[in-house]
């Protein structure tokens, strides 16, 4: 089978660790522990310039600036609008919790400034509509912070669907999911419905979500029948420490899905942060000429350490083989690439290299999942034009 697989070895790799272009003045809105990925991953660029930080806490974002030694000459703000009206910026990395990503960026977008928006793109359908609202009317870059569109191995399964090699495509099964990580060691805002609005739907389940529909080009979704479910978010004994968590526990700890996409495609979908299991399973994207196997991950926010495996008949044997992994960087190496692909396209007048346009029906099948568990039963998915 290596001719088979020498198809897919192309090498395709663009170094973004040295593109080093005019200097891109950049503000963040949000300043809590993502906001330090963000910052670590700034400071290995030398055509970028942090001259301010914004944080409804007061004093937090200064803190964290002290901690990792760079406030010198920095503006420290307690709202992302204040600093966006004192300040001339290029650029915004928006980080806070997932309430507030369509109010922050559109006031950024609204001031001219280009936005780097942290997953999930909005809580809301209706909220992400009018952030793209925002985005058209402005002219200005908005990207969604998904790094792992900068793997390789992530790539990987786009060009072997692209090649054909799988036929035409009529299932996907996302799985992966965590047996127990629901996201408390920052207190509660990824918990609390006022300041994480969804859970592990919003948090990871984007993530499985945007791997396996840009793998067959972001259709459009039609109808979905959803689940989800909080027992363990709402069970002090979850919360060794800190039974308290569980009353302020408002979101989703589990969803599945049937979703049907344009095509003739059905999408299986199913997503943990916690549940009496290893794994909901590995991804497949089924076709009519061959099946293809994505390792499980709990997340999906990177890598996966396992190869790909394709399955399919040939001269009447079933056979199956693995798509070699490439080593890579890991986590801390694909989130530099978020950003500097980022900051390449504000230099350049470039495109977002995670579009809104692709997002929307991520964000889509997330509000109709949550729509159709609150009515028990199946909802159509319009997405108004923009």
């Amino acid at each position: 089978m290596a001719d088979i697989q020498d198809r897919f070895k192309e090498n395709t790799e663009s170094d973004l660790s040295n593109q080093i272009g005019k200097e891109v003045r950049v503000g963040i809105i949000g300043t809590g522990w993502i906001a330090e990925a963000h910052l670590e991953n700034y400071m290995k660029m030398p055509d970028v310039k942090i001259v301010a930080a914004a944080d409804l806490v007061p004093g937090k974002a200064q803190a964290l600036f002290e901690k990792m030694g760079i406030a010198e000459g920095v503006h420290f703000y307690e709202s992302g609008h204040a600093m966006l009206e004192a300040e001339q910026l290029d650029a915004v990395s928006i980080c806070t919790y997932n309430c507030q990503h369509a109010p922050c960026a559109i006031d950024a977008l609204e001031h001219g400034v280009n936005v780097l928006l942290e997953k999930p793109f909005t809580v809301t359908l209706d909220e992400a509509v009018e952030v793209m609202k925002a985005e058209k009317k402005s002219g200005k870059i908005l990207t969604i912070g998904f790094q792992p569109r900068m793997s390789e191995n992530m790539q990987m399964i786009k060009k072997i669907v692209d090649s054909g090699e799988l036929g035409k495509i009529y299932y996907l099964q996302a799985g992966g999911g965590r047996r127990r990580g629901i996201p408390t060691p920052y207190g509660t805002s990824f918990i609390a419905k006022e300041t994480g609005g969804i859970g592990a739907l919003g948090d990871i389940g984007s993530y499985s979500l945007d791997m396996l529909l840009n793998a067959v080009g972001y259709p459009k979704p039609l109808t979905a029948t959803g689940y989800t479910s909080d027992f363990f978010g709402k069970d002090p004994e979850t919360y060794p420490g800190h039974p308290e968590y569980a009353e302020a526990f408002g979101v989703d700890d589990f969803a599945a899905a049937f979703v049907r996409l344009e095509g003739g495609i059905m999408l299986d979908f199913r997503i943990s942060w916690a549940m009496n299991m290893d794994t909901a399973g590995d991804a497949l994207i089924l076709g009519t000429k061959g099946g293809l196997r994505i390792p499980s991950t709990e997340c999906w926010n990177g890598e996966f350490d396992k190869p790909l495996r394709i399955y399919k008949n040939v001269a009447g044997s079933e056979v199956s083989y693995e798509v070699p992994l490439k080593t890579l960087g890991g986590f801390g190496d694909l989130f530099y690439k978020k950003l500097r692909s980022f900051i390449n396209a504000v230099q350049n007048d470039g495109k977002a290299t995670v579009p809104s346009s692709e997002i929307i029906y991520n964000q889509a099948i997330i509000d109709a999942i949550v729509k159709s568990s609150k009515l028990g039963r199946e909802v159509e998915i319009e997405i108004p034009e923009i």
